[in-house]
């Protein structure tokens, strides 16, 4: 069931910050309704849904004239501010309501002709209906029980017993200038109605405040809930079973299998395997309702029309094969579809957003962790959608000709932007040693050039640090001298991307004394540290692109004292020395696989072993001090973490480069490679 959460002391607070206008503080509060239904994924999700307020607002011209404040385009209710529901005058768009037909173009443009501030975003494509609904607040939402609803083949029969004549009820039309003025008219025939239900799409509801209009969302969305029985388990996904490594696999070989032709560059998963997920797929009908359609037509430019249907055994062909018939089928509708429309529309990729893996669960796919936990969360929405609905009597959502047209209609396609992407959006970068200075930074530049973001260090307090500072990614407590936690780390990157691209083996330390004096655990400890968890590292890692089959990078960060051996530091450069010789042999041994390896050689990063107190020694033996002895390089400056994290992305950049350590020292001839 729906909880209302509004909050009187939340509402005034929301008010008071508005200031004393009468029309601002009315739209405080309309912004926060906003959020209260956008923050329940059972109402509205990830863009999904309108919501609007009429005030009155003096003019330049000192005259007062109505304004419909509405959603605007590129907002999410859940996160709405006050200029996210841009300000439209409201007499102009009435007066279009005269006319018999009005492109969508047309509409977009006289949309925003009305606004008050020309820089605002585009409101949103059903203004429209907003402004011919005379209320002053209205509220348009995609709650799950109403699309179980709205989707049943005799859904107005349905609904007239579960509200009798409270609800009007509105055909399919797509939204836009139609829809608008048929909804109108539905609520001018019966104008003491609460709401509207729009057959196949959703609800729409009013008040004279904004309480008013969201208490009628909430009691509305829970009677039709208990009406169709949808107050259990089904209306919740539960939480995320614990899965092996073995089941998961499938996700990479699912992830290669996805890569765009050409290009390697594969889409970031989004798993959900839960108890939804487990009932859905234990149905024997489940197959048949993968072609039926989405359960609001909006859906479709997230999660396509359908799903693909792989097997949690299934192996890299199989599943290969299956993504190529989803998109050999994908093209044969496409060409159906743009004949019948004239030929105009250019064909999307017709790879598949969404996989229903049986014996697992779904996996939401997109070009980055935003996109495809949004095409997870709707995948979920729609299996319980679709499950209610064809339990009580059938789930009959839109079909081809109509799903096609909201798929290529370019008001829904302006949502998804056309910006170019960033360099690695969509890669997956895995940092050991990510709580450390060094780490930090490797993980800081990945990140701003669009990677999803993997760290992995023994210090969870540490990592927690580290994730809040760079705002993004997963964190993984792991020892990397643990021989278990290689094959962990992959595991972990699998569960929450699908996969992995490139792996970061950052995590050592510098142990200092003479080799004559070292016990030897001390030795074989730092070659465990500095050697072993590099090599289980990289021989995991390969083992995933392997499952991927597009490639993929392994970086080491090597140390300057693998070339260049500096006294009591021979436990640290030994195994260092080793680690540059694997990194070489790994990329012999693996680049005809298309993985490419690479390392970087810095020297005197404030990090680790490089301590204030540690450096100011240093500085006093040589006669300098600590600047002094931190520029003592041929530029006479600093070598910073960032410089060093820079080398790594120019390495992971360099797509024709493999077997070669970047210098990144500031100058040192002792240790130049070349």
């Amino acid at each position: 069931m729906i909880e209302n959460r509004w909050d009187e002391t939340d509402a005034a607070r929301w008010q008071a910050e508005a200031g004393d206008d009468p029309a601002d503080r009315a739209l405080a509060l309309r912004v926060y309704s906003s959020r209260l239904i956008g923050s329940d994924p059972d109402l509205v999700m990830h863009g999904g849904g309108n919501t609007s307020i009429k005030v009155t607002r003096r003019s330049l011209l000192g005259e007062d004239e109505r304004v419909l404040h509405v959603k605007g385009s590129g907002w999410d209710l859940d996160t709405l501010l006050a200029p996210g529901l841009p300000g439209v005058r409201l007499e102009p768009l009435l007066r279009l309501r005269a006319l018999d037909r009005l492109s969508d173009e047309d509409m977009v443009n006289a949309q925003r002709q009305t606004l008050l501030d020309s820089t605002a975003p585009n409101p949103s494509v059903e203004t429209l209906l907003h402004a011919f609904l005379p209320q002053d607040v209205v509220d348009h939402t995609h709650a799950t029980p109403f699309l179980v609803l709205a989707n049943l083949p005799d859904a107005e029969a349905v609904a007239r017993e579960i509200f009798g004549d409270r609800l009007g009820i509105v055909p399919y039309i797509m939204p836009g200038f139609a829809l608008a003025k048929a909804a109108a008219e539905v609520f001018e025939a019966n104008p003491h109605v609460e709401g509207l239900l729009l057959l196949k799409h959703g609800h729409f509801t009013w008040g004279p405040t904004a309480r008013e209009s969201y208490d009628r969302v909430v009691r509305h969305t829970n009677e039709a809930a208990e009406a169709l029985g949808l107050t259990g388990p089904t209306f919740a996904p539960g939480a995320a079973r614990d899965l092996s490594p073995d089941v998961i696999r499938v996700l990479p070989r699912l992830r290669g299998a996805l890569a765009a032709p050409g290009s390697g560059r594969m889409p970031v998963l989004n798993l959900r395997a839960n108890a939804l997920t487990d009932a859905f797929l234990a149905r024997p009908d489940h197959a048949g309702l993968a072609g039926r359609g989405t359960a609001s037509p909006d859906h479709v430019i997230r999660i396509k029309g359908a799903p693909v249907i792989v097997d949690v055994s299934d192996d890299s062909a199989a599943i290969a094969d299956k993504v190529d018939a989803f998109a050999r089928n994908y093209t044969q509708v496409f060409e159906r579809q743009n004949t019948r429309v004239g030929g105009i529309k250019t064909m999307l990729s017709p790879l598949p957003n969404l996989a229903w893996i049986e014996g697992l669960g779904l996996a939401g796919m997109g070009a980055n962790a935003k996109a495809a936990a949004i095409a997870g969360d709707l995948g979920e929405q729609n299996m319980r959608v679709a499950a209610a609905g064809e339990d009580k009597g059938g789930f009959c959502p839109i079909g081809e000709d109509d799903l096609f047209d909201m798929e290529y209609w370019s008001l829904e396609q302006a949502k998804l932007g056309k910006s170019k992407p960033p360099a690695f959006q969509g890669r997956i970068v895995m940092v050991t040693g990510g709580a450390g200075a060094i780490g930090r930074a490797i993980a800081a530049a990945f990140a701003a050039e669009g990677a999803e973001i993997v760290l992995v260090d023994r210090d969870a307090e540490a990592l927690a640090a580290a994730r809040q500072d760079l705002g993004t990614g997963v964190t993984l407590a792991l020892d990397v001298t643990d021989p278990a936690a290689a094959d962990a780390a992959m595991a972990g990157a699998i569960r929450q991307f699908g996969g992995l691209d490139i792996l970061v083996s950052n995590a050592g330390a510098a142990i200092q004394g003479a080799l004559a004096d070292l016990d030897e655990d001390t030795l074989r400890a730092a070659f465990e540290l500095n050697f072993f968890a590099h090599q289980r590292f990289a021989k995991a890692a390969i083992g995933v692109f392997r499952e991927q089959g597009q490639g993929g990078q392994i970086l080491f960060n090597v140390s300057k004292q693998a070339v260049n051996p500096g006294r009591n530091f021979g436990a640290y450069g030994l195994p260092k020395a080793t680690t540059f010789f694997l990194l070489r042999q790994l990329a012999l041994e693996h680049g005809p696989e298309g993985i490419r390896v690479n390392g970087v050689n810095a020297d005197r990063i404030r990090s680790g072993l490089l301590t204030e107190d540690f450096i100011a020694s240093r500085a006093a033996a040589r006669g300098t001090d600590p600047a002094g002895y931190m520029a003592g390089n041929l530029l006479g400056r600093e070598v910073e973490a960032h410089h060093v994290a820079d080398a790594f992305v120019a390495l992971a950049k360099s797509e024709r480069t493999t077997a070669h350590v970047m210098t990144v020292d500031g100058g040192n001839i002792e240790a130049a490679l070349r």
